[in-house]
């Protein structure tokens, strides 16, 4: 059996499909983010890490589990967004089954989902440096207030 048949038949993968399915198919992911708070996205983004683990350590690709994470963490966002828009999204956006597709195209090594998996890693590293350099930025910030506090208040 070639590695593609044992990814395919490992309990792990036949798990994720079940996960896919009952989260996004049975619309399980979008009955829980009505759970007010944001309690309900975060729970059912926690269902996703099953996707995550399997990009990152049975697949071993940093692009593709940035991809994974990509539609994990927007599924989450979106769903958190206010006045029932959110709750509305989480029954349409279906980043479980988004994240299925990545793995079976990278698995299968179709060239149009590497390719899209590529783009959606680059975009991910992008906004990733971007936050960080945005929270450098706030603690230097933050940190020359404090340190110049008593001359600002004299």
């Amino acid at each position: 059996m070639d590695r593609k048949e044992q990814l395919k038949n490992s309990t792990l993968y036949l798990r994720m499909q079940q996960v896919t399915q009952y989260m996004d198919r049975y619309y399980i992911d979008g009955v829980a983010g009505l759970i007010p708070g944001g309690i309900g996205d975060v729970v059912s983004g926690l269902f996703s890490l099953i996707h995550v683990y399997f990009s990152l350590f049975k697949l071993r690709s940093i692009p593709l589990t940035l991809a994974v994470l990509n539609n994990t963490l927007r599924d989450i966002f979106m769903g958190m967004l206010p006045f029932f828009v959110g709750d509305v999204i989480d029954f349409f956006h279906k980043a479980n089954v988004k994240n299925m597709r990545l793995i079976d195209g990278f698995i299968n090594n179709d060239t149009e989902i590497i390719h899209s998996v590529n783009k959606k890693a680059a975009y991910s590293l992008a906004v990733i440096i971007i936050l960080a350099l945005g929270i450098f930025a706030l603690a230097y910030l933050l940190a020359w207030i404090i340190q110049n506090l008593g001359s600002l208040l004299a």
